[in-house]
């Protein structure tokens, strides 16, 4: 009511501007996306992206990025090094500029970098900011200068600290640890993106070094074969349909597309698209191109050769980009980017020119590849008549009204509210369980679907098959978004699923399984934030009249020095040895529970890893279980 509100002045005084970078420091979260783990990596992005701008430019072929004591990281290239010569306006050098304004570089007019990428021209003054300590040294004109900076505010003047005849820039950084929440750079993080990078800049040479452990960590990233190599990279874990990875390239009017292709035996699509380096994770234009080209020129090959007869319908991009991996690199002058992300394409001009490639070079390989072509028409062909088959039973998934409710699974328990934003659903590991939970939940906004056993591995199926599985159809059913061609995340029963499984081997075996299906069919309720892992205790402990939990080892170690008794620890190994008001209290009761959020850091990492883990080829899931195998904290034998 208004009569509580209480009155507050708003006069000119109440107006704070923030000078310099101190908007950076006073919300680090809009320049870097968090300032947990994800914002924390992003500095050496940034760092590296100026560098790649070098590269792109054609003055840097070598990089090297290393990790050192303390979380230390030292980016260095030889590129020209950036500019040293006072700005007359500002009565200070470019080097001090660059790292102390934002929308300072070399990408804003002029000629300095017809191409870029870059957190909009911020990057490397947003790392100055939020740096304890950072030192740039500049080599160029046959001389080494150096300048030093705290909190984004410079220590020192830009000096002349030797003679080289090199060129190149070298920025060695330590995060401020009152801004991030943790202090460590993970290795294998920032090597998926320095690959990355490599492979999208053919002939670039990029380093990684941690010595942070002995012997120091290493690797070398040089692919002569650009994104071709990418391709292949990404279907080494997949069975290729054809040996001959199809690449062709174009450019036109200072814009450059570069395309490679190719199909393997799954069912799965893996597009992942670029611009200026910026992986689009939404696509754009560049996406819409190419697949308006992939499939007029597959329908138009396979009727002029008659492998798609004239009664039967044209097949569909999405029988067309079954099996399909590829890479659209496209790199441009002015990149119009659709929100702070950067992550949609919006340049229509782009489309036109990725759109004529493919059309007349795809065409042009089918032509002179018959053998291929054929193998890639039966292949969509086959993927037509399965959507055909599954186009009956998708219909029985579709979402019903509220008041048909004897469409929803039988063994799901719904709840009462019917607003989506405030209801959750447990999808829980067993009946037993699933039993217990229907008793520990509130009913009022706690839906429970228990789920028989292992479901399908979606990896290694097509719809159809998918869509006789018992288990996958009631989560299909009773989310409400249909699947497929159907799919609407807005149409969302729950928008928190949570997976609820046990804390053993087979538990994260399900948990995997579920993952699985979400990322490959259902991409939308991750990407909007909905899907979560339930966290269950590993351990109880009772002295003392008092019953703990714990979720960690290490919470469990660290409570335990501080007794001076051996108290009595039970370990859980399912969620069927807790009774429901114990599930409550641990696992289910919104103020006291843990959940965690499954989220898209890295969509081609996260393609990587489900194909290694879930798909048909041995060798690369024993080869990814030797190397990390050491990580492994508890196992069940």
């Amino acid at each position: 009511m208004r009569e509580n509100i209480v009155s507050v002045t708003y006069t000119a005084k109440d107006i704070t501007v923030l000078e310099g970078l101190e908007a950076v420091r006073k919300r680090p979260g809009m320049y870097i996306g968090s300032t947990g783990p994800r914002g924390l990596h992003h500095l050496v992005y940034e760092v590296v992206d100026n560098s790649i701008d070098e590269a792109l430019a054609g003055y840097c072929k070598n990089i090297v990025v290393m990790i050192k004591e303390g979380n230390i990281i030292e980016v260095s290239d030889d590129g020209r090094g950036i500019p040293v010569g006072v700005i007359p306006k500002y009565k200070k050098t470019a080097v001090e500029i660059v790292l102390t304004v934002l929308h300072a570089g070399g990408k804003f007019g002029g000629e300095g970098y017809k191409v870029s990428g870059g957190l909009h021209g911020v990057g490397v003054s947003v790392v100055n900011a939020l740096s304890e300590s950072l030192t740039v040294e500049v080599s160029r004109d046959d001389k080494v200068y150096r300048q030093s900076f705290a909190y984004g505010k410079p220590t020192t003047a830009l000096e002349e600290v030797g003679k080289s005849k090199k060129t190149g820039t070298k920025i060695t950084f330590l995060p401020d640890k009152t801004v991030f929440e943790e202090l460590d750079f993970s290795f294998d993080t920032i090597r998926q993106r320095m690959r990355e990078m490599a492979f999208l800049n053919k002939d670039l040479k990029i380093d990684l070094i941690d010595e942070r452990v002995e012997p120091h960590e290493m690797v070398e990233y040089k692919y002569s074969g650009g994104i071709t190599d990418f391709i292949k990279h990404l279907n080494s874990t997949k069975e290729p349909l054809h040996k001959k990875v199809i690449y062709f390239e174009s450019s036109d009017g200072g814009s450059q597309v570069e395309v490679a292709m190719q199909y393997n035996t799954g069912y799965i699509e893996s597009v992942f698209t670029f611009a200026n380096n910026i992986n689009t994770h939404e696509g754009g234009t560049h996406l819409s191109g190419f697949r308006s080209a992939l499939t007029r020129t597959i329908n138009d090959y396979a009727r002029k050769k008659g492998l798609l007869k004239e009664k039967e319908e044209n097949l569909s991009g999405e029988d067309i980009r079954e099996g399909l991996t590829a890479i659209i690199s496209v790199k441009l002058r002015e990149p119009q980017f659709e929100g702070q992300t950067k992550t949609k394409l919006g340049n229509t001009e782009i489309r036109g020119l990725v759109e004529s490639t493919v059309g007349s070079k795809l065409d042009e390989f089918l032509e002179e590849n018959p053998a291929t072509a054929k193998l890639i028409i039966s292949k969509t062909i086959q993927a037509a008549h399965a959507r055909a088959a599954a186009r009956k039973a998708r219909e029985l998934t579709r979402r019903k009204s509220l008041l048909e409710s004897t469409s929803l699974p039988g063994k799901l328990a719904d709840c009462s509210l019917t607003d989506p934003s405030l209801s959750e659903i447990y999808l829980v590991e067993g009946d037993s369980a699933g039993g217990s939970a229907k008793q520990a939940r509130d009913r009022s906004f706690q839906a429970i679907l228990p789920l028989k056993g292992k479901i399908l591995n979606v990896e290694k199926a097509r719809l159809n098959k998918i869509l006789s599985s018992e288990e996958i159809l009631a989560i299909i059913t009773a989310l409400g978004t249909g699947i497929g061609e159907d799919f609407d995340v807005g149409n969302a029963r729950y928008h928190r699923v949570i997976i609820m499984t046990d804390a053993d081997v087979d538990g994260a075996h399900i948990r995997t399984l579920i993952l699985t299906f979400f990322y490959r069919y259902m991409l939308p309720m991750i990407e909007s934030g909905y899907v979560y892992i339930a966290q269950s205790p590993l351990y109880k402990i009772m002295h003392d009249g008092l019953t703990k939990y714990f979720y960690k080892d290490r919470e469990l170690e660290e409570y335990l020095n501080k007794l001076n008794k051996n108290p009595n620890v039970q370990r859980y190994k399912g969620l069927g040895e807790m009774n429901p008001e114990q599930l409550w209290d641990t696992t289910m009761n919104p103020e006291k529970r843990t959940l965690l959020k499954v989220n898209m850091e890295d969509a081609i990492v996260a393609d990587e890893i489900f194909s290694i883990l879930m798909g048909d080829k041995v060798e690369p899931r024993r080869d990814y279980i030797i190397k990390h195998a050491k990580d492994v904290r508890f196992l069940d034998i």
